[in-house]
This record gives structure tokens, C-alpha cells and sequence, in this order.
């Protein structure tokens, strides 16, 4: 649908990390573009996803104490291909974490973001929000 609409895909995946890359790769021929949403995985597989031309968008996940390897794997990708989310109601970032996620949340997951990379928060907004704009067309 994503082909025949030309509008993006967005790609959820629970621990399928190589089944979703040999599915992006097979059927997207080159010509879909879309995000992985709450993106999880490592650095091997976000540089096949970007390769292919999507975006990868970060939860909460990141604010987490045991989430080392996923800001690690932020800290290396191009800026102009991330995106942030809250995946709400789930996935609340800390100081929120075992509560119920809310769109406000985002920040953190942003900040996140900016300590990493060792850039502002202003950046990441500029930045992610124009990933956003870009991808979607808005």
C-alpha cells in the first residue's frame, strides 16, 4: 500500500531485527521510504535500514539505565535521520517510567538525544522535527 500510496511506511518490530531488514531490502525494491518506530536495535541493522533509505525513530527506551548499547547506537547516526517518539500510551522515558507514556514525554527522549551527542536540545528539535516534515511531506 505504501508503494501504491507513496506515502511512507512505518515499521514496528518486536526482536525481528534481521527478518525486518531481509524484508525491507526484498520488497522494498528501492522505492518505499517510511521510519522504524521505537527502533531498539543495533548499529549494524540501523545502518542497513538507513542504507535503504528510512528514518529510525527512539522511545523512552533511551532515557533507561540498562539502554547503554541504544545511545550508542544514536550517538553515531546521522542527526538528519532520526526521529523521536513517545509510542504512547508505552515506553514512558525516566523520570516517568512505569507510568503511562504522554506526548509531553518526548522531551526527555530528546534531551537524551542532545546529552549523547553532546548538542542542545534546541538542535535535536530543529533537527528531528525536520526529519518529520521531510518525511511525512508536512
Amino acid at each position: 500500500m505504501a508503494r501504491e500510496t507513496g506515502l511512507p511506511l512505518v515499521v514496528h518490530n518486536r526482536e525481528a531485527q534481521r527478518e525486518v531488514v531481509e524484508l525491507l531490502r526484498r520488497e522494498g525494491k528501492g522505492d518505499l521510504r517510511g521510519v522504524v518506530h521505537c527502533f531498539t536495535g543495533n548499529y549494524e541493522a540501523a545502518r542497513e535500514i538507513l542504507d535503504m533509505g528510512f528514518y529510525l525513530s527512539f522511545t523512552g527506551i533511551i532515557t533507561f539505565k540498562n539502554a547503554d548499547s541504544l545511545r550508542d547506537v544514536v550517538r553515531k547516526l546521522p542527526l538528519n535521520r532520526v526521529l523521536v517518539e513517545t509510542d504512547s500510551p508505552y515506553l514512558a522515558p525516566v523520570p516517568h517510567r512505569g507510568k503511562r507514556n504522554e506526548p509531553a514525554h518526548v522531551r526527555f527522549v530528546a534531551q537524551t538525544i542532545a546529552a549523547v551527542r553532546g548538542i542542545s536540545l534546541e538542535e535535536v528539535a530543529e533537527a528531528t522535527s525536520n526529519n518529520a516534515r521531510s518525511l511525512f511531506e508536512i
